[in-house]
């Protein structure tokens, strides 16, 4: 079967998430521990549990290296609420 681009729809905002909550988020999906995921990724699980309550700032860096061990892409770490709809903040 073919798709076209009127097979889809955009999928509706429900939440606002944080970016620590975004975080545990795709970590909780891929059922890795905060241990786990500081083995992966050689992030401390201090850091890693200080990241998910944003008690500590994510930064692009710490964004790719994550991003890679939760095989996702750093900008659903970074910009979780990103929405292409809103005008440009610039």
């Amino acid at each position: 079967m073919t798709t076209t681009k009127n097979d889809w729809q955009p999928a509706k905002k429900q939440i606002d998430v944080s970016v620590g909550e975004s975080l545990r988020i795709m970590r909780e999906l891929q059922e890795i521990s905060q241990s786990e995921l500081s083995r992966l990724t050689g992030i401390p699980q201090p850091a890693i549990s200080q990241l998910e309550s944003d008690e500590l700032p994510l930064g692009v860096n710490r964004a790719k290296v994550l991003a890679k061990a939760l095989r996702c892409h750093p900008a659903v770490l970074l910009f979780p609420g990103w929405d292409m709809e809103q005008p440009p903040a610039a």
